[in-house]
C-alpha cells in the first residue's frame, strides 16, 4: 500500500507493487513464475494441478497479485475456494514458493523486496494447504 503521507521533502514510500515495476513487472513475475512451473521437475506436483493451458491462470495470478502487491486490486474470487478442490500440502506449497522466490529472482527483483516478501508469501502459501 503506498504511504502518501511521507514527512515534508521526502519522497513517498513505495509498496511491493511499485518496487517490482507496477504492472508490467507484476506480469514479467507471473510469466516467469508460470514458465518455471512449467518446466522444473521439482514442480511437477502443482503443474500437474493445472490445465494444459496456462494462460487463464497467468491472468488470474496477475489479477490477485496486483492486488495482494499493493496495486490495483483486480482479482474479486475466493481464493480459498479456488484451492480447494485440490489436495495442497507442505510439499506443494514448497514447490509453489521455490517457483515464485526463482521468478523473482529471475525478473531482477531487489533483494530487499524479495526479503520483504519473503514472509507474506509463505504465510499466503501455506493459508491455502488443505492437508
Amino acid at each position: 500500500m503506498r504511504d502518501d503521507t511521507s514527512p515534508a521533502g521526502q519522497p513517498p514510500q513505495k509498496n511491493p507493487y511499485d518496487m517490482i515495476g507496477g504492472e508490467a513487472g507484476v506480469r514479467r513475475l507471473v510469466d516467469r513464475f508460470y514458465d518455471i512451473m512449467d518446466s522444473e521437475p521439482e514442480a511437477t506436483a502443482i503443474r500437474a494441478m493445472h490445465a494444459a493451458d496456462l494462460s487463464p491462470m497467468r491472468q488470474r495470478l496477475f489479477e490477485f497479485m496486483s492486488g495482494w502487491l499493493g496495486g490495483p486490486r483486480l482479482y474479486n474470487r475466493c481464493v480459498m475456494s479456488a484451492h480447494q478442490p485440490f489436495a495442497i500440502g507442505t510439499a506443494e506449497r514448497d514447490q509453489w514458493l521455490k517457483c515464485m522466490q526463482r521468478a523473482l529472482t529471475d525478473i531482477d527483483a531487489d533483494p530487499a523486496v524479495r526479503k520483504l516478501l519473503e514472509q507474506p508469501l509463505f504465510s499466503m502459501a501455506d493459508a491455502v494447504r488443505n492437508r
